[in-house]
């Protein structure tokens, strides 16, 4: 059974004890495994707060569940963007045209459910939905209402949460869609990577082809916008290489850096917000590393083995910009406190995530 789960960290002062203290707080049934997820607090149709705390859930389903994180116990998401409808069993000619129109996965349990003779309910797609699994969300913080999905149907949807539907349909890849996001700055923009090798910046106002294209000759694993630099992106590929680009210099422009961050596929990419210079990058060769990325000149500072298996996950803690969490194929998450490393706390980066660290403030406050 597949589960979303929300953990409590509390750090080493908090717990009051040596040691920061992590806890599944709740959790919560899927329909399917998870690939990806993206916090969101835009209220849906219907509801009357102006905020909310909601998560999107991407699966090997075609749906997007949205879940309340504020309710427990919570049998059924609050919407589902597209995904499967349900119909009695069909006659054989029928089902053999709507096969065609399913993926292969799906086509594979239509077949197995035909030769049983079982009259089971048979899933098929909405009109508006992906046609496979959903691998990458982004939510777009300066337009609440929206959200963009990436799917291994090869597509991008840019979805209108208000009205929970598609507004439009970015079919600019030629292979499986994995990484998807906005631009903090220019929010109409969107960057885009998949399994062509190609990473790509889409304007949705005017989405009728990719305004710029590269290609790093590998399936590409994540992709981000680099936060001090909003013209500049960095991506993650399958054989573990991170490569920068600079969207100013035009499509197909040479990299800015690109470095083997390791040996397996690096899975993802995530910038602290207290430093942005600061880099972390997980992958299938289970460990975590952190690099500097000042200058256009990236150096390691330091690597962590939060021995969970292979890490498929992980990323940086908005509001504690010195935490790293991730997960991986143990089926375990991890906490990174980076500050606990010499080389970080002793440098100047480690002055600046001092500034955010409630504890250490907690620790030396007189008692009243």
């Amino acid at each position: 059974v597949s589960h979303l789960e929300m953990y409590v960290y509390e750090e080493p002062v908090l717990s009051g004890t040596d040691e920061g203290n992590l806890y599944c707080h709740h959790d919560l049934v899927l329909p399917a495994f998870p690939l990806c997820i993206t916090w969101m607090n835009c209220p849906l149709s219907g509801q009357e707060e102006s905020h909310s705390n909601s998560v999107a859930v991407g699966t090997m389903y075609p749906g997007i569940e949205i879940w309340d994180l504020n309710v427990i116990d919570a049998l059924e998401p609050k919407a589902t963007l597209g995904g499967y409808q349900h119909e009695l069993m069909q006659d054989d000619a029928k089902q053999k045209k709507k096969m065609k129109k399913n993926p292969k996965h799906l086509r594979k349990n239509l077949t197995a459910t035909r030769k049983s003779g079982k009259k089971s309910p048979i899933p098929v797609l909405r009109r508006d939905s992906h046609a496979d699994a959903v691998l990458g969300l982004s939510w777009n913080a300066q337009h609440r209402n929206v959200l963009a999905s990436a799917s291994a149907d090869r597509t991008v949807r840019i979805w209108d949460l208000s009205t929970e539907s598609t507004q439009q349909t970015l079919s600019h890849h030629s292979g499986k869609v994995q990484a998807v996001e906005w631009n903090r700055f220019q929010p109409s923009v969107l960057l885009t990577g998949g399994f062509d090798g190609l990473v790509t910046l889409v304007d949705v106002r005017d989405s009728r082809k990719a305004a710029m294209v590269w290609n790093i000759g590998a399936d590409v694993e994540c992709a981000l916008w680099k936060y001090s630099e909003p013209t500049q992106l960095i991506a993650s590929s399958e054989n573990g290489e991170v490569i920068s680009f600079d969207s100013r210099k035009g499509k197909n422009s040479e990299p800015v850096f690109s470095f083997p961050a390791h040996e397996k596929a690096t899975t993802c990419l995530s910038l602290s917000s207290g430093v942005p210079d600061l880099l972390v990058t997980s992958s299938m060769d289970k460990t975590l590393k952190l690099w500097d990325i000042a200058a256009d000149e990236p150096s390691l500072v330091a690597q962590n083995n939060p021995g969970i298996g292979s890490i498929f996950t992980a990323a940086f803690s908005s509001s504690v910009p010195y935490l790293v969490g991730c997960a991986g194929s143990n089926g375990q998450v991890a906490i990174w406190d980076v500050l606990g490393e010499n080389i970080i706390a002793e440098g100047p980066h480690g002055q600046i995530l001092e500034k955010y660290n409630r504890a250490a403030a907690l620790k030396s406050k007189p008692a009243e």
